[in-house]
């Protein structure tokens, strides 16, 4: 049986797998002609097209092909390329995508999910302000192939902010991520972490007041991992799995990482009351397993 690569062998594959250059791209699906703003997998290979004048294409071994039209916003391009066709590359090297920023603590990952617009970002940039290094921002990697771990791959994209998010975690604005995405990029206060490690939580970030947390339990647990995120349709259009190995990595997940529920208000108060009750999942997680 072959040995599965080694967390850092997976990094090392994905930076070789994900370099790009110029060229053209043209149809790499014939049959199956890519309009604006869709993406296809297929024999093992990534095209997208987007609406914005870019498109991507990704074979094994081969890298990234990258067509730009005059239009398109040379800005776009870091975006498009640490976003999507990273994921898909990911997810054509075996490993398991989750909607996620996270931040790392003593050599563990703990992560924050939700929807888009649900303060991921922003929550762990106010964490760096405290002193926890960021770990990804908006997609986290997870390898499934050891036995006994599931270990989480660093992230490479920089940290995204929105203008709200620069005010309240009081992160100075480096450049703008694009026209028309409302996010600048910041420096993560407290640094990155770039060494993989295993995954200790994974909090669902939801908004409603008052502020509260609260643990995921029983079949919820499983029921949370049902994301519709562009990372996870990427996943299932790479894997293909069926129904039972799609229900066997999930409820891997959901048996492995100790999962919660973080109600906070979008205001500055409920942001200041969120950091507290997040830093109390991160401590207390790390209380519970002190020897």
């Amino acid at each position: 049986m072959a040995v599965p690569p080694s967390p850092h062998q997976l990094i090392e594959r994905l930076a070789q797998e994900s370099r790009w250059r110029p060229g053209r791209v043209g149809e790499p699906f014939p049959e199956h002609p890519l309009q604006p703003d869709r993406w296809r997998i297929e024999d093992g290979r990534f095209a997208l097209r987007t609406g914005t004048g870019y498109a991507f294409h990704y074979a094994a071994g081969e890298g990234v092909t990258v067509e730009q039209d005059r239009s398109a916003d040379p800005a776009e391009l870091e975006l498009w390329l640490n976003g999507s066709v990273y994921a898909a590359v990911a997810c054509l090297n075996g490993l398991y995508p989750i909607h996620a920023s996270a931040v790392a603590h003593d050599g563990r990952v703990h992560a924050f999910t939700g929807p888009s617009g649900a303060g991921k970002s922003t929550l762990v940039a106010g964490l760096g302000r405290r002193g926890y290094p960021l770990f990804c921002d908006d997609t986290l990697l997870l390898d499934l192939s050891g036995p006994d771990t599931i270990m989480a791959l660093p992230g490479h994209k920089r940290l995204k902010l929105t203008d709200h998010g620069l005010a309240l975690t009081a992160s100075p604005a480096q450049s703008q991520v694009g026209a028309g995405t409302g996010k600048s990029y910041a420096m993560p206060p407290a640094g990155i972490c770039r060494e993989p490690l295993p995954l200790a939580s994974l909090t669902f970030l939801e908004q409603g007041s008052p502020s509260s947390v609260a643990p995921v339990t029983g079949a919820e647990r499983f029921s949370r991992l049902e994301d519709d995120h562009y990372t996870q349709q990427l996943f299932l259009g790479a894997r293909r799995p069926a129904l039972a190995e799609l229900f066997a990595l999930r409820a891997r997940i959901a048996g492995a990482v100790t999962m919660a529920r973080l109600v906070r208000p979008f205001t500055a108060e409920g942001f200041a009351k969120s950091l507290d009750l997040a830093e109390t999942l991160i401590t207390h997680y790390h209380k519970e397993q002190a020897p």
